[in-house]
């Protein structure tokens, strides 16, 4: 049996997904910039999990729409860039990315 997830909850876990799924580096060299960037968007993404997990069941539970914001707002603040990525030698992460809608 499988249900249709609420709006509310596809929506956190496309926040999510957005989060962790950024572009590979094209070599060795961009890992590192890749590795910074993604390690800002996992901790920004585990503090609105725990936020979220630590709500549930209390008297005041979670308000995703207002998590969701948050975390989207935190990763604009640290975006996929300052890397090259693609088959190598790579092109700037920015430029891979124009034209997609950013999730």
């Amino acid at each position: 049996m499988s249900a249709a997830l609420p709006a509310e909850v596809r929506d956190l876990l496309a926040a999510i997904l957005a989060a962790i799924d950024i572009p590979y580096p094209a070599t060795v060299g961009d890992a590192v910039r890749h590795q910074e960037i993604l390690a800002e968007r996992v901790m920004h993404t585990t503090i609105t999990l725990r936020q979220v997990l630590a709500r549930q069941r209390t008297q005041f539970p979670a308000d995703l729409s207002w998590e969701t914001a948050y975390l989207r707002e935190q990763l604009a603040i640290h975006p996929p860039t300052g890397y090259r990525t693609g088959p190598w030698p790579g092109k700037p992460v920015e430029t891979a990315q124009q034209g997609t809608q950013g999730r």
